[in-house]
């Protein structure tokens, strides 16, 4: 990895020549502009330019991915595709995260050359680690929180959505953690509403999840939505931590990444990081930005656990994108401080997609959290969490679902009623 230079790796398409697309990019994103302009010397140029470092070239379409591109003079119809390379100096913007996306994520998206350009991945200068805290507690400080080692931590989200009282949340609180589940998170869309105050309905659910613990000896986690104006997070976050509370959401896209950091360096819990909003980010493959990359900018920004879909989900996301997103959250940034989120596995789970998501990831250092493929099981809640264990068993094993299913009827009911 380079010290002084930021390298970002993109999916382009154009209709000029991918050598001049290239330097368009460079140069709208650093020192350039459409015409050399007074003060812009060679010596500025060698300091301050972009460099583009390496296209490889891909495949030519007769179409193109998106609206209003500008095609040069004698246009053949043809559009083509590439990965380009482009590297920006570290002394362009310092490492600072916002300025940063500015940098990789700015108005290269809006130049007219392209039909398509979307950011893939980035290799950043160890002055970023030195800047921003990283995540605080990630995969072992949950299981430590949690109790739960040897296999994933497996929960589920508060539903309906919206609409529950302070009083019917607890109440599904309760019944939720004596089912025998580690984590139980609010939804997205619950954070302080009318209905639903904030600091009323955590002080109830807290009361019952403290109860709970002082009984048996373990703490489900629960991922309380703090998302707000940052003071209000503060305060949630102080509210949380005083009553006894293990983990604070945040919904990331909608706060920003200097948010989060900030948050990060006031918090002394984890920060469980929804990414809902992200499919307009990265939905169509000629527009946007990866998870690997997105991901970047949360871990260094400070949260322990991210979401990233599930295998067979209820949303659009093929599996290998699915795959792809949990093992970059445990890939390593740095060799000393590696940055690593604990994967969110969700989005209509259940058993059934066990083993394969363990086959494919390779580990169990994960979040699987599941609705309906828990609590509505036949049997009941319970039953629901005995056949999310059950399967993470067989998977570990390396005994098929349905031979483990034999013999142990809570997985075998799931596999009757989901599969």
């Amino acid at each position: 990895m380079t010290t002084d230079r930021i390298l970002a790796t993109y999916r382009i398409e154009t209709a000029h020549p991918l050598e001049f697309a290239a330097e368009v990019m460079a140069g709208e994103q650093s020192c350039g502009t459409f015409v050399r302009v007074p003060g812009e010397t060679d010596e500025l140029r060698a300091n301050h330019a972009a460099r583009v470092e390496r296209i490889t070239e891909l495949e030519t379409v007769d179409t193109p991915s998106l609206p209003f591109s500008k095609q040069p003079k004698n246009h053949d119809g043809k559009f083509k595709r590439a990965e380009v390379v482009v590297s920006f100096p570290l002394a362009n913007m310092g490492a600072s995260l916002p300025n940063l996306l500015a940098t990789v994520c700015g108005n290269l998206y809006e130049l007219r050359e392209f039909s398509g350009l979307k950011l893939l991945d980035l290799e950043l200068p160890r002055a970023f680690a030195d800047r921003y805290p990283g995540p605080q507690f990630g995969v072992a400080g949950t299981r430590r929180l949690t109790s739960v080692e040897g296999r994933p931590v497996i929960g589920t989200i508060i539903k309906p959505s919206v609409g529950l009282t302070p009083e019917q949340t607890t109440e599904l609180v309760k019944t939720l953690i004596e089912a025998g589940l580690d984590f139980i998170k609010d939804d997205e869309l619950m954070a302080n509403p009318p209905h639903s105050p904030f600091s009323e309905r955590f002080k109830a659910v807290s009361r019952v999840i403290n109860d709970y613990a002082d009984r048996t000896g373990k703490k489900p986690m629960y991922a309380v939505n703090i998302t707000d104006e940052i003071d209000e997070m503060l305060r949630h976050h102080d509210e949380v931590l005083a009553g006894g509370g293990t983990c604070v959401m945040v919904s990331l896209n909608h706060v920003g990444a200097p948010t989060v950091a900030h948050l990060r360096r006031h918090s002394q819990l984890p920060i469980h990081g929804h990414r809902n909003g992200w499919g307009m980010l990265t939905r169509e493959p000629y527009l946007g930005i990866e998870f690997k990359a997105w991901s970047q900018i949360w871990r260094l920004a400070g949260v322990d656990h991210l979401h990233c879909n599930g295998l067979r989900n209820k949303f659009w996301e093929p599996d290998e994108s699915v795959i792809t997103s949990a093992r970059a959250c445990l890939t390593p940034m740095y060799e000393d401080k590696p940055c690593l989120a604990m994967p969110v596995i969700a989005s209509a789970q259940w058993a059934g997609q066990v083993v394969d998501t363990y086959k494919e990831l390779g580990c169990a250092d994960l979040l699987y959290v599941c609705g309906g493929g828990i609590v509505a099981h036949p049997d009941g809640i319970a039953a629901g969490v005995l056949s999310v264990r059950q399967a993470w068993e067989a998977a570990m094993q390396g005994v098929t679902l349905e031979d483990y299913a034999a013999t142990h009827s809570e997985l075998r009911r799931a596999v009757e009623k989901f599969g």
